[in-house]
């Protein structure tokens, strides 16, 4: 294994790193007095504050560029590649920053890989959860082997960044979006630590692979970009495997590599079109060999990008393209959903021989680990299959009510209008039933789940309505948060639960009568109710929904209930002179 480092500058270009002897991790002002150090130091560098915490502390993000073009229009129009290099997302899994420290020294300041900039420029991110950072204790990671120090896990109001990239809840993520879709980076290099099992892995990466992927990025991402990486990493002496997840206690039964939902980085990036690495140093490694695995995946990495950057910039430019040309021109339908299958390919997996004890704590069986590695081939699951599709408009109506949401599609980069005057549209609905919630909080929403029945009305359109094309870049992003079956859209999120509230109801006295009286004036409404009454037992037996059936069809009944307010367009072109301005 490489432990490379370079001692070709001086004192004050050591890390705090390798000044711990590779036990510990800076505070976050120690980390951004390095970045702004090497800001001074070399022109090629510039460092930018991007956003603010909950606990207003900075975020910083260092812009590398050999041109010294720092600002996102002009280097997205170059032709070199752009890479994100983004850590402490999870502050407790802090490797990526102090691998990035010496990286960037290592093209700054030493200049021996300075090379590195003739096709890429990098944008450095080295702590996204600054406020969890500095929740310093050395009793944060309980499954993790060092560093002595480190941060806490979510941020100031507790919560996880990793899930928050498509409802954009926190001020971090927010901050996050913004120059992420500004920029819109080609790779994005994300690194963690992993939770978990024990195996003989230094490090473990994933990358989507699947349908909620461009195909063509897809297949270079995971056929021409991972192996290249791989090879490179393995030759400095690490080992390295794929990111699983087991499908049981028991790791004989097997693993998965299935698709990440878009709250998760890697999948958020597929549906911008582009690809992300995710990093896993293994927890139970020391402090040390994780930060040098982790660095020789970064490095590794670049190099492969500088080499290569014209065919990833292309790919992801022709990505943005397809997607508007498969989806919207050609009218595909867009897979909202992904479900994993049985089909499996065999593993070589490198673990360890287990052993089953008894706990004197709980008293149950406790799986354990010896140090003895051992090799055995499992099956690795890492297929998936569309569950469900959904047909694209031309463009979604957001009502004017709903000002928040538009806020929030802005910040992934998404462009719409405000409706300049009042039109009658024939639009489709969509009507939730079967609601059901989570029973605990998740990320400090409850969830929702239901089914969706569509249906089409002409309706009047008031000025001030939010318009949203698809014809853009950010479709996929579009089409995730605004089609309520989605798995991270903002329905499913619960930021709708409103609408499955009653807000006004009759008393059984004070409508009975009005019942009774439909029902004599209205046959087909008669038969209709016995025919229920004969055929389902649940509403004989249930008097308040015999008596919901009658206040549903009254006039006293509530027609938004249970309608989702935001509407699709499929003849937009007839309507709005907008769509050339997207593309």
């Amino acid at each position: 294994m490489l432990y490379n480092t370079n001692e070709q500058f001086g004192e004050e270009w050591l890390t705090h790193f390798e000044r711990s002897d590779f036990t510990a991790t800076p505070s976050y002002a120690e980390t951004v007095e390095f970045f702004r150090q090497l800001a001074g130091k070399s022109h090629y560098a510039k460092l930018m504050n991007f956003g603010v915490s909950h606990q207003n502390r900075n975020m910083v993000c260092l812009v590398v560029s050999e041109t010294k073009e720092f600002t996102p229009k002009r280097t997205r129009k170059s032709p070199k590649a752009i890479v994100m290099i983004n850590s402490g997302i999870h502050p407790g899994e802090i490797d990526g920053k102090d691998a990035s420290m010496m990286i960037l020294r290592e093209i700054l300041i030493t200049r021996e890989k300075e090379y590195l900039l003739e096709n890429l420029t990098l944008l450095v991110i080295p702590v996204l959860n600054v406020d969890g950072h500095e929740r310093f204790s050395p009793f944060n990671r309980p499954n993790q082997l060092g560093p002595a120090y480190q941060g806490w896990r979510t941020n100031a109001l507790n919560l996880n960044l990793n899930r928050d990239f498509m409802k954009a809840d926190s001020a971090e993520i927010k901050s996050f979006l913004r120059l992420y879709s500004s920029w819109a980076p080609d790779m994005l290099i994300d690194t963690h630590v992993t939770n978990g099992m024990d195996y003989q892995y230094h490090i473990s990466y994933g990358m989507e692979k699947h349908q909620n992927l461009d195909r063509r990025l897809a297949i270079w991402g995971n056929e021409v970009f991972l192996p290249n990486v791989i090879d490179g990493v393995e030759r400095e002496g690490w080992i390295t495997g794929p990111y699983i997840e087991p499908v049981s206690e028991n790791i004989e039964d097997g693993i998965a590599s299935h698709s990440y939902e878009p709250r998760f980085s890697t999948g958020y990036a597929a549906l911008q079109n582009r690809l992300a690495l995710l990093v896993e140093a293994h927890s139970l490694k020391p402090f040390k060999e994780r930060v040098f695995a982790t660095k020789a995946m970064i490095s590794e990495s670049l190099e492969f990008i500088n080499n290569n950057h014209k065919e990833l910039k292309d790919l992801s430019r022709f990505a943005d393209r397809r997607s508007i040309q498969k989806y919207f021109i050609e009218k595909k339908r867009y897979p909202i959903l992904l479900a994993g299958n049985d089909e499996w390919e065999p593993l070589n997996f490198k673990g360890y021989k287990t052993e089953v004890k008894q706990s004197d704590v709980t008293g149950a069986e406790m799986l354990t680990y010896t140090d003895e590695p051992v090799e055995f081939e499992i099956k690795h699951f890492n297929k998936m299959e569309i569950a469900k599709t959904v047909k694209v408009p031309d463009a979604y109506l957001i009502p004017a009510e709903h000002k928040w949401l538009p806020r929030i599609l802005k910040l992934h980069g998404v462009i719409f209008k405000h409706l300049d005057k009042e039109l009658e549209l024939e639009v489709e609905k969509y009507r939730f039933s079967n609601p059901s919630f989570a029973d605990a909080p998740y990320e400090g929403k409850f969830r929702a789940s239901f089914d969706v029945t569509p249906f089409t009305e002409t309706v009047t359109v008031p000025p001030g309505t939010f318009f949203v094309p698809v014809n853009q870049r950010t479709i996929r992003v579009v089409l995730n948060l605004l089609e309520p079956l989605a798995p991270d859209s903002f329905a499913s999120w619960g930021y709708f639960n409103s609408l499955f509230e009653r807000k006004e109801y009759a008393e059984d006295f004070v409508f009975e009568p009005m019942a009774a009286n439909m029902m004599e004036e209205d046959s087909r409404l008669r038969e209709d109710f016995f025919f229920n009454l004969e055929e389902d037992e649940e509403f004989r037996n249930n008097p308040t929904a015999r008596l919901d059936f009658f206040f549903r069809r009254s006039p006293f009944f509530n027609n938004n209930e249970m309608i989702y307010p935001v509407m699709k367009v499929y003849d937009g072109k007839r309507y709005f002179n907008y769509f050339d301005r997207f593309k």
